[in-house]
């Protein structure tokens, strides 16, 4: 299956959930907000949320600066 994360083609065995694609990219720590084809996914929605083919997902993190 392929999705785009973060403007990225990445390519994964089947339809999973966010939750589970977060944490095939190994990024569970990081993501602190995650978007799927420009709508927002609540953190607690992310274990029943499927992505199918083609999907776009935009995963953020907060970075601290001044």
């Amino acid at each position: 299956m392929n999705i785009i994360v973060n403007g990225e083609n990445k390519e994964f065995d089947n339809e999973s959930t966010l939750q589970n694609i977060i944490r095939e990219l190994k990024i569970e720590d990081k993501v602190m907000a995650a978007a799927v084809n420009m709508e927002i996914v609540k953190k607690d929605q992310w274990g029943n949320f499927v992505i199918r083919e083609d999907d776009k997902l935009e995963l953020l993190q907060f970075v601290g600066g001044g």
